[in-house]
């Protein structure tokens, strides 16, 4: 494995970070026990994970409570990045039936700044985002405040999630940007033409999230399966039942690939993004020690061009992504 750098920071990470959402919120219907949720992350850093990834919207709250707690007397060895700017309210209903919203004002993402630092029981955050751009509030706004935050001391370096090149173009005029985090993945690859490549010669890292396809990319969900309400995946059109059937095609050539080189599907799938640059880090997210160990090991798997050929003809997934 070799450390991949992030940013024009100076400093560099392993490919495979942890994403840490799942571990309060998502995809079950109770959050993880703070005992099991702290040791796992404990034993991420023990793998050389040095890359931690959470967000106020995550419970909401929950989960940047539960990082800081398991980053005490380990703070210094890891990358710690949070987001604001999604918000979240109960739509009525229960399970995951949530309201979302945006908020980029700057007095907003002031105060949500301090809030992450009083949960995360941190005197700074390495990597703040912009969690999703509010379309109601001039982006230049929002962007000069998380500037300010730099300036202020209370944050390192600034991220954005899920923006458009324009946007980008506008904000790293106004601020560095260090990363950019969207979803990528063998089954969403809507930012390899062009988000992609403007990291690279912009001198930011993309962070892809879900590279797992939001676990779909394992081949642990069947045909048949069927997603209960207190799963995030029951309201994504890419998991209805017919579509789960129709995308089983995809599993199936990366589970091809995977046999060939004795490596799990989530492996392959994990190699595939991280070949797409040596900007490009990874966060899958998982509640178990076995595969938080199976994902650790994939920076370590370089696909050769034929395989990489076979894998970037899979076909285009059914189902939009939201």
């Amino acid at each position: 494995m070799t450390p991949r750098r992030f940013g024009a920071t100076g400093r560099s990470v392993h490919p495979v970070g942890l994403g840490c959402m799942g571990l309060s919120w998502a995809y079950h219907a109770e959050p993880v026990p703070d005992a099991e949720g702290i040791a796992l992350i404990h034993r991420a850093i023990d793998l050389g994970v040095d890359h931690l990834d959470t967000s106020d919207a995550y419970g909401p709250h929950t989960n940047e409570v539960l990082v800081g707690r398991a980053l005490a007397g380990r703070r210094d060895r890891v990358v710690l990045a949070t987001k604001a700017g999604l918000t979240r309210g109960d739509a009525g209903g229960g399970g995951t039936k949530y309201k979302y919203g945006r908020n980029g004002k700057p007095e907003y993402i002031r105060s949500a700044c301090d809030a992450s630092l009083r949960r995360l029981n941190v005197d700074v955050i390495d990597l703040y985002y912009l969690h999703r751009v509010d379309p109601d509030t001039p982006l230049e706004e929002t962007w000069g405040a998380m500037a300010g935050l730099v300036a202020a001391g209370k944050v390192r370096w600034l991220g954005i999630s899920e923006p458009k090149v324009p946007q980008l173009d506008l904000v790293h005029r106004i601020h560095p940007v260090t990363a950019v985090q969207s979803e990528l993945s063998l089954w969403t690859r809507d930012y390899v033409g062009d988000v992609v490549p403007w990291c690279a010669g912009n001198g930011a890292s993309f962070v892809a999230f879900s590279p797992l396809g939001r676990g779909f990319l394992t081949g642990a969900i069947e045909a048949d399966r069927e997603f209960g309400p207190e799963d995030f995946r029951s309201t994504l059109p890419r998991f209805t039942r017919e579509a789960v059937a129709q995308n089983q095609r995809i599993v199936e050539a990366v589970r091809n690939v995977a046999e060939r080189r004795r490596a799990t599907p989530a492996q392959i799938a994990i190699a595939w993004v991280l070949a797409r640059g040596e900007h490009v880090v990874a966060i899958p997210g998982t509640r178990r020690e076995k595969y938080l160990e199976q994902n650790v090991a994939a920076a370590d798997i370089v696909l050769t061009p034929k395989e990489l050929a076979e894998l970037d003809a899979v076909p285009a997934p059914v189902g939009a992504r939201y």
